[in-house]
């Protein structure tokens, strides 16, 4: 992954970013040495969403045909949820 450092952020701007970019999907901004931040493109950051939404999908199907699920009226779905957050 491209790494950008903060100080090339703040001296050269988004340019730097595109420049990255135009090389990798993402690109890694650093402070002070450290990763911190990951910036990609709009495109890509779209794409895993949508990998991240057609998981969601397979785990719920995954829990309907398993049976892990609950059947339960909106009080006492609210009920649980409140006892499950005093733990």
């Amino acid at each position: 992954m491209n790494t950008i450092t903060a100080n090339d952020l703040k001296t050269k701007g988004v340019v730097t970013i595109g420049e990255h970019l135009a090389k990798d999907h993402e690109a890694m901004i650093t402070v002070r040495g450290k990763n911190r931040f990951v910036v990609m493109d709009i495109d890509h950051y779209n794409y895993l969403r949508d990998c991240e939404l057609e998981a969601a999908i397979l785990e719920a199907k995954n829990d309907l045909q398993s049976g892990n699920y609950i059947v339960e009226s909106i009080e006492k779905h609210i009920e649980r949820l409140r006892n499950e957050e005093e733990i």
